[in-house]
C-alpha cells in the first residue's frame, strides 16, 4: 500500500479547480458539461470504427453477487418476481411472469451525473447546490444525458502494462502512465474521446471478494486532471469503483490531499463538468483488444432517464 495523503494540498485543490472549471464554456443553462466535446462530426467518425460487427458488454450483472458490501447507503440490487404465472387464469391459457429491481442508481455499472457531487453550495456550470431536493435534481439531473454517451471510446489497460493482474491499493495513474500505456499500444488520445482505463481491480473483485474490491483502490490522482482537460476528454471510466486513488483512512478513505475524500470527484464533476463511468468490465475487451491490436471502438451507454436522478446504471457496450 503506498502512502498517498499530503502528495497535493488544498491550495493545490482550488488551484487546480480554477483552471479546468468549465462553466459558461457551453453557456449558462449547459447541463452536459464535458459531453459537448463529442461534435456531430466526431459522433459520424466513431461510427466508422465499427469494422467487426463484434460487440463488447462491459457491464456487470445486477444481482446479489454484486461489490456492494452495504456501506453508505448503497446494496446491491434486490431482484423480486412479483408474477411468476401461478395461480393466474387468464383467457386462453396466458401466463406471465413480472418483475422488480431495487437497487441504488449506483450500485453497479454506472454513470456518475453532473450533480452527484458538489462543494462550497454550488454544482457544476454554478447551479445552486440546494437545486438537489429530496424529489430529486432540479438542475444536471441524469436525464439530460438521455440522447446517451456515444462516440469514440479508447481503453488503456494500465495493469497489462505494468504486467501484473491488477494495480496495488493506493498505486497513483499519473498522465504519464496514460501516455505511455497509449503509445505501447499505439492508439492516440483524440479530443471528444470516452477515455476507458483498466486498473485490473475487477479481477480483484473475482479474487478477493466485494469487502477487498470496496477496502481502497488504484486510480488517477490529481496530476491527471489537467491532462483530461487539455485533451478535452468527453467521459472517463474504469474497473474500479471511484475512478480515483483511495486508501483506506478511518471510516471513509484517504485520498493525495489530506483531510479531503473524494477530490478528484470533486473537481472532475463539479468543476469541469465530467461525467464518470465506475466499475466497469474491460476483461473480454481488453483480451480482444491485445489479439487484434485495435483499442479503439464505438463506445455507447446511455442513462436510464431517471427524471431529477444523481446517477443511473448503464450497459455500456464498444463495438469494434
Amino acid at each position: 500500500m503506498s502512502e498517498i495523503a499530503g502528495t497535493f494540498d488544498f491550495e493545490d485543490f482550488h488551484r487546480i479547480a480554477e483552471k479546468v472549471r468549465n462553466w459558461g464554456r457551453w453557456g449558462d443553462d449547459d447541463q452536459i458539461g464535458t459531453l459537448n466535446h463529442i461534435t456531430p462530426e466526431r459522433l459520424t467518425a466513431a461510427a466508422g470504427l465499427v469494422k467487426r460487427g463484434v460487440s463488447f458488454d462491459l457491464g456487470i450483472r445486477l444481482d446479489s453477487n454484486g461489490p456492494q458490501p452495504g456501506k453508505y447507503g448503497r446494496a446491491n440490487p434486490i431482484h423480486v418476481m412479483t408474477e411468476t404465472g401461478a395461480d393466474q387464469d387468464f383467457p386462453g391459457g396466458l401466463r406471465c411472469a413480472d418483475d422488480y429491481i431495487v437497487m441504488p442508481l449506483q450500485g453497479a455499472t454506472q454513470w456518475d451525473g453532473l450533480a452527484h457531487v458538489f462543494y462550497d453550495g454550488k454544482l457544476y456550470n454554478g447551479f445552486p447546490a440546494s437545486d438537489v431536493t429530496p424529489h430529486g435534481a432540479k438542475s444536471l439531473g441524469i436525464e439530460n444525458l438521455g440522447k446517451g454517451v456515444a462516440g469514440r471510446g479508447i481503453l488503456l489497460d494500465v495493469a497489462d502494462h505494468k504486467g501484473v493482474d491488477w494495480l496495488a491499493m493506493g498505486e497513483v495513474i499519473t498522465p504519464e502512465d496514460l501516455e505511455e500505456v497509449a503509445a505501447a499500444q499505439g492508439v492516440e488520445v483524440r479530443s471528444g474521446d470516452v477515455l476507458c482505463f483498466r486498473t485490473g481491480w475487477r479481477q480483484k473483485f473475482h479474487a478477493d471478494g466485494a469487502s477487498e474490491f470496496m477496502a481502497g483502490e488504484p486510480g488517477i490522482g490529481m496530476a491527471t486532471i489537467e491532462w483530461l482537460h487539455e485533451k478535452e476528454i468527453a467521459a472517463i471510466a474504469s474497473d474500479n469503483w471511484a475512478i480515483e486513488v483511495l486508501n483506506p483512512s478511518g471510516d471513509l478513505f484517504g485520498g493525495e490531499i489530506e483531510g479531503m475524500f473524494d477530490n478528484v470527484h470533486m473537481i472532475l464533476i463539479r468543476d469541469m463538468g465530467m461525467t464518470l463511468g465506475e466499475i466497469f468490465d474491460f476483461d473480454e475487451l481488453a483480451a480482444d483488444c491485445s489479439a487484434d491490436g485495435v483499442w479503439e471502438f464505438f463506445f455507447c451507454a446511455p442513462p436510464l432517464k431517471v427524471t431529477g436522478g444523481v446517477g443511473s446504471p448503464i450497459n455500456p457496450l464498444a463495438i469494434k
